[in-house]
């Protein structure tokens, strides 16, 4: 692209980062990398009363963890900061006055009561009340009043808003990068609250000043703000700005049933919708977190960019770097992309087999008390034996508790099947061929026993089942001489006698 690629993600501090904000924020910095552009964060706090304390940190943690942080914004301030809107508020009633003044935007001086009056006597009528050209020249706002009277109900400090004049009669002629060609009939627009008596803006009017002054080339963002595509559209052809080119993303939608993807849908089936455990500062209630269940941000990531998106190939795994090569907006889907948690844990299972042993033995460590004495090196080389079998680090000490401890149960199902008439004997048998190996390296008492086992002509099963009972106390686990080896010989002996001497 011959222009600088500037993109922004812009969340409000009202609460967690939902994942769907996730993947507003990594498709935006999947498209500036591709284009060797600027990702900026800024933080739309122009709704005070709904700010929430420690929101803003959080958002920041969260895309930090993910692997997606942003060039710009709080923190990494660059020549287009502030990058809170509170910090902006000074900015935004300049351009107010300027729409007022080029007949763009006008003072509306309609109270809450009135116009709840006119709301309830337009659904008396069976009709839905729209603030626009049909109707403003018979309101309270400074089309149908003089302007000795606006002047003197400013100069009162009577409660006003700014509201945007839409047009009649027109049709708008939009464009959007995901979804094609779109015509708007301007009637059927409503005059929107840009600006209020209290000196902030609305989100409409915050945002493209913004945009604008921060040289924003591309929005992208959720579907849920295409409705508004057609003002911001109209105020950029208002103020004569150049209008940056938008792409609005698919819905996330809920694993089962209707509707987009929320917190109750995570609540009632099991699964997380936050990056991060967030604890709400007002209600004390804990939700859970993806980092926090145990999840790499690799494979969330990987996960998200396939909510909505296809490389157009059969490649499923993606690295940052793949993703951000292989990304291209027109592959975004239009329809709503319905989120599988089980998919996830797919990914996670993939991710977790690209980690080292080593890592993920200190992961393992810190998860479990019982091993926080254990070598982490004997820990990385039983990692390295369960991890196949794994999809979190939580669930490694069930995979592989008898690598540091005797078992202190045998499972019932596992004796009724392994343990025979004949079983001791032939577990005596073993125990002394066990005794006389010296050279306790796997290979050696691999061919020790199964050596024994051929001369002998007993079956592989009749030795190698209750063989592991007595090692793990079920039929589970990794290849039996990987057990033997690791827990050493004097053990292996001891788990032996035991099983003999129990059953």
């Amino acid at each position: 692209m011959s222009k600088h690629v500037r993109v922004r993600f812009a969340p409000s501090p009202t609460g967690p980062l939902h994942i769907g904000g996730v993947r507003t924020a990594l498709f935006n910095y999947l498209f500036a990398k591709k284009h060797n552009g600027t990702f900026v964060l800024r933080i739309e706090d122009t709704d005070q009363n709904r700010y929430t304390e420690g929101a803003e940190d959080y958002i920041v943690e969260s895309l930090i963890w993910c692997g997606i942080p942003y060039d710009e914004g709080p923190g990494k301030e660059g020549e287009f900061g502030p990058y809170r809107q509170s910090e902006r508020k000074h900015l935004y009633k300049q351009y107010a006055d300027e729409l007022i003044a080029k007949g763009k935007a006008y003072y509306a001086f309609d109270t809450t009561e009135e116009l709840d009056g006119h709301r309830k006597d337009h659904e008396v009528k069976g009709k839905t009340f729209i603030y626009n050209w049909h109707n403003r020249e018979k309101l309270n706002n400074s089309i149908s009043l003089n302007k000795e009277e606006v002047k003197k109900r400013i100069d009162n400090g009577d409660d006003f808003v700014i509201r945007f004049l839409s047009p009649q009669d027109e049709t708008l002629h939009l464009t959007d990068i995901i979804r094609g060609d779109i015509t708007i009939d301007t009637n059927v627009l409503d005059d929107k609250v840009l600006f209020k008596s209290d000196g902030m803006p609305t989100y409409h009017l915050a945002n493209i000043i913004d945009d604008h002054l921060m040289e924003i080339t591309h929005v992208i963002r959720g579907e849920e703000w295409l409705p508004s595509l057609a003002l911001h559209q109209q105020l950029y052809d208002a103020f004569g700005w150049e209008t940056p080119q938008f792409a609005h993303l698919p819905l996330i939608l809920k694993p089962t049933g209707k509707g987009k993807l929320s917190k109750r849908d995570g609540d009632k089936l099991g699964f997380p919708v936050f990056p991060l455990e967030w604890k709400d500062p007002k209600t004390g209630d804990v939700s859970r977190g993806y980092n926090e269940d145990g999840y790499f941000p690799e494979a969330m990531v990987n996960f998200l960019a396939f909510l909505g998106w296809n490389p157009g190939t059969e490649q499923e795994y993606f690295s940052l770097e793949e993703l951000v090569n292989a990304f291209e907006l027109e592959r975004v889907h239009k329809a709503g992309a319905r989120f599988d948690p089980d998919k996830t844990k797919w990914f996670n299972h993939h991710y977790m087999q690209e980690y080292s042993n080593k890592n993920l033995a200190k992961a393992f460590i810190k998860d479990s008390p019982e091993i926080k004495e254990v070598d982490i090196n004997y820990v990385a080389k039983v990692v390295g034996l369960i991890k196949e079998r794994a999809t979190f680090v939580s669930d490694f000490w069930d995979l592989s508790y008898f690598f540091f401890e005797t078992p202190s149960n045998l499972d019932q199902k596992a004796v009724k099947k392994a343990w025979k008439e004949d079983t001791p004997n032939i577990m005596t048998e073993l125990l002394d061929v066990i005794k006389s190996i010296d050279i306790f390296e796997k290979e050696n008492v691999q061919d020790h026993i199964k050596r024994w086992i051929t001369s002998n002509e007993i079956g592989f099963g009749k030795v190698m089942m209750p063989l592991r009972l007595a090692l793990v106390g079920a039929l589970q686990g990794p290849d039996v001489f990987d057990i033997i080896f690791m827990i050493g010989k004097d053990e292996t002996i001891r788990r032996l006698e035991n099983i003999i001497n129990t059953l």
